[in-house]
């Protein structure tokens, strides 16, 4: 149990647990459920043997094809090791596997539930080196050892199960916490048949003692590490699958502590919220945050240890888009006497921070909750308690809170031809299920809760439906497709070679050219897609380049009646622009990437040549630096930060002459290298780093003509183009360009040389 934090309150309870500490069992009428309805469907019996008999671990209880949940307990079984178990909406239970010293130890945070219908965890201590391992579970009870960690290089002590990415591949982190002995932490992946790699280790400064991942829609990781950071009071992060990790915030006691292995949950306005099971601005008693992917963080309620609850744990999405969650301790009921008063709480919260008790615990039907609220297709919400009910053993319950059976998509997204796992129930031959309104002619029915069902040609994002008889269930989440195009609200003023940036979840497209360079600012809101109108550029410039640093837009260069050196930088709160230093060389068509801060231009055209030179802008000394240039010149070209690497591709380099040249710029060394060229030879165009892949489309290609719809991608790590991407549907040179929730925006731009501006905006999602 050394993996357990002994001076953490939080985890101190499962110790009490452990000890048998004696807790008043004063029996009580239940709470009332406020227009909630809860039950107590299940009393763990530790005398019974298909009950787990050791504490039910906190975590995940995904749900399975078959309709019912899987779960662990950290202790019992036939070694006292731990079990994995699964149990019936209805609250019954059955023992699938005993863990012990060689299989892996104390389980702890539940299950992951993976697309091949298996579940995967992890256990902190066992194995042969005793630094626990990763397993697969079948549910027929199979158990399969995946990797036993050795803490030599892989890290030791995971809490908390990988998560899936959409390669199929699962990624986790380690606490490195082995027998009391704080190690680093690390990023690993692991396949389901157990071929694994670690991917980081992190630094003190990124965090100590991580665990629990979420992904995001923008195909990263976010979690949270308990220690390190700035302050060492723990950090909140983000890492690529390829291990870039970069850290958003570093916590401080009023943000909240102990924020890890809570696993984010990321809401309907595209932002993450957690919770911190210490600290806050009240009584130490946790938090409830909003963290954006850019770093920027809200508290949005501070537990009081009263009877709103204290030490929460985890957090789920309901169908309503609120928060639903479980405080351990608190509630204020007499029946529980521990650090604070209470046998816990269930709680709502809105993303706007509105919070509202559910439920109350009463140890007679439940105590001290830590698990996961898991929303079943059924429309409500199930979870467990550490000890409580009939036994003292910890119960199973139910919420129902009112929402209606929904169909649960086991993967949110894939190609057209890919199969996509279905959960529901009542399912039949004779059921219709639907992409966005597209009908799938096959699928495969498993029982009545399962369906796997192949993608649809000419299926686009949206929800999906299973219609059964007189009955129609519709997904909550939002199904989208790879490697396809959809279409926006067009813009209000078409132009092209426009400036774009993205502040406070909008595209900012700057100014451009009509029939001459514009100085209007057009706002576009993805979430909504809808326009605003921003304020106007103090001069009206195309050609210019963006960047957004601290939350503020960087106008850079540009054309007005001549290509000009000036910067403009606009703050969204006071809505004002002002005049910053000026760059040394006056140019347009030049790019801008942000690298920790620093704003890097490169390229363009100074009214005479084409530029190889690059220069970068601090914005918090406002002052410009000469760096190497380029190994080649190039104007208009493509760009994007991968990694730590700008990479620059395609361009004109002479008059009327484009370019394939690829190129690559480490920051830190202050050196470019070669990369592979691009096949399709072209500049201006709409271009951006998704994930792990830097994608370049359309563009001119030379030929006085219309423009391209090539679609490539580089990967950076393979130095190797993919050519074979679906095209963009209305070819645009010099269109703007931006990077939002994981997708590619194109605007506007030119459909011909020398033609009309469009004011298309053409969405890509890799």
């Amino acid at each position: 149990m050394n993996y357990i934090r002994r001076q953490d309150k939080t985890f101190r309870l499962i110790a009490v647990f452990v000890a048998a500490v004696v807790v008043l069992t004063i029996t009580l009428a239940a709470i009332p459920a406020q227009a909630q309805t809860y039950k107590d469907l299940h009393d763990f019996n530790p005398n019974n043997g298909n009950d787990p008999n050791g504490l039910i671990s906190p975590g995940l209880i995904p749900q399975g094809r078959d309709g019912n949940m899987y779960g662990t307990s950290t202790y019992g079984g036939t070694s006292g090791s731990g079990t994995v178990f699964t149990i019936t909406s209805a609250g019954k239970p059955t023992i699938l596997a005993s863990l012990d010293a060689a299989t892996g130890q104390y389980p702890y945070c539940g299950l992951t539930f993976g697309t091949d219908g298996n579940f995967y965890g992890v256990t902190p201590q066992g194995g042969n080196s005793g630094a626990g391992s990763v397993f697969k579970m079948s549910p027929a009870g199979t158990l399969t050892v995946l990797h036993q960690f050795t803490n030599n290089g892989d890290g030791g002590a995971p809490t908390c199960p990988p998560t899936q990415a959409g390669n199929g591949t699962f990624y986790g982190v380690t606490t490195g916490l082995i027998s009391g002995v704080q190690g680093v932490s690390t990023f690993y992946k692991v396949t389901s048949s157990g071929a694994f790699t670690t991917l980081h280790i992190f630094a003190s400064s990124e965090g100590i003692h991580c665990s629990g991942l979420t992904l995001g829609s923008d195909g990263d990781f976010y979690g949270g590490c308990e220690l390190g950071g700035a302050n060492n009071q723990g950090t909140l992060y983000k890492v690529s699958t390829a291990g870039h990790v970069t850290v958003l915030r570093s916590m401080t006691t009023t943000d909240g502590l102990q924020c890890q292995g809570t696993f984010l949950v990321q809401a309907k306005d595209g932002n993450y919220y957690g919770l911190c099971s210490q600290g806050g601005s009240t009584n130490n008693d946790g938090t409830i945050y909003q963290l954006k992917s850019d770093g920027a963080y809200k508290v949005l309620y501070n537990f009081t240890g009263g009877t709103d609850g204290a030490y929460p744990y985890y957090l789920a999405l309901g169908a309503d888009g609120n928060l639903y969650g479980t405080a351990t301790y608190g509630g204020n009921n007499a029946a529980c006497v521990q650090a604070v008063p209470g046998c816990g709480t269930i709680f709502k919260i809105t993303t706007a921070g509105v919070f509202k008790v559910l439920y109350t615990f009463d140890h007679t039907h439940g105590a001290y909750p830590q698990s996961s609220l898991t929303l079943d297709t059924d429309g409500i919400f199930y979870g467990d308690t550490a000890i409580g009910g009939a036994y003292n053993n910890g119960v199973f319950f139910s919420l129902d809170v009112g929402f209606k059976p929904f169909v649960s998509l086991v993967t949110t997204s894939g190609e057209v031809g890919s199969k996509i796992g279905i959960l529901g129930q009542g399912f039949s031959k004779s059921s219709v299920v639907k992409f966005a309104g597209v009908q799938a002619t096959e699928f495969t029915l498993t029982g009545t809760t399962y369906i796997s069902a192949t993608v649809p040609a000419g299926a686009v994002d949206g929800k999906v439906t299973v219609t059964t008889g007189t009955t129609t269930l519709t997904s909550l989440q939002t199904f989208t497709v790879h490697n396809s195009w959809r279409t926006g609200t067009a813009m209000p003023t078409a132009v092209y070679a426009s400036a774009t940036g993205v502040l406070n979840n909008e595209v900012y497209v700057v100014g451009g050219y009509t029939t001459s360079p514009t100085a209007d600012v057009q706002i576009y809101n993805p979430a909504a897609n809808t326009w605003s109108a921003g304020v106007s550029l103090p001069t009206a410039t195309s050609g210019a380049a963006a960047a957004v640093v601290s939350d503020v837009l960087y106008v850079i260069g540009g054309f007005t009646s001549t290509v000009t050196n000036a910067v403009w930088a606009y703050n969204p709160k006071t809505k004002t622009w002002s005049g910053e230093a000026a760059m040394p060389t006056a140019r347009d068509g030049a790019v801008a990437v942000v690298q920790k801060g620093i704003i890097y231009v490169a390229g363009g055209y100074n009214g005479t040549d084409i530029l190889a030179t690059v220069e970068s802008y601090n914005p918090a000394t406002n002052t410009w630096t000469e760096e190497a240039p380029m190994l080649g010149t190039k104007d208009y070209p493509a760009t994007g930060l991968i990694g730590t690497t700008i990479v620059a591709a395609d361009g004109a380099n002479a008059p009327g002459e484009v370019t394939g040249d690829t190129e690559g710029y480490n920051a830190t060394t202050n050196t470019w290298t070669n990369l592979a060229t691009d096949p399709a030879a072209r500049e201006g165009t709409c271009s951006g780093v998704v994930g792990s892949l830097f994608y370049d489309v359309g563009g001119y290609i030379n030929n006085g003509g219309a423009a391209t719809t090539v679609n490539e991608s580089l990967s950076l790590s393979a130095d190797k183009w993919t050519t074979t991407l679906a095209p963009i549907p209305q070819g645009a040179m010099f269109p703007g360009s931006a990077v939002y929730n994981g997708q590619l925006y194109c605007f506007g731009g030119e459909a011909k040389w020398l033609g009309s501006p469009i004011n298309n905006v053409q969405i890509y999602q890799p």
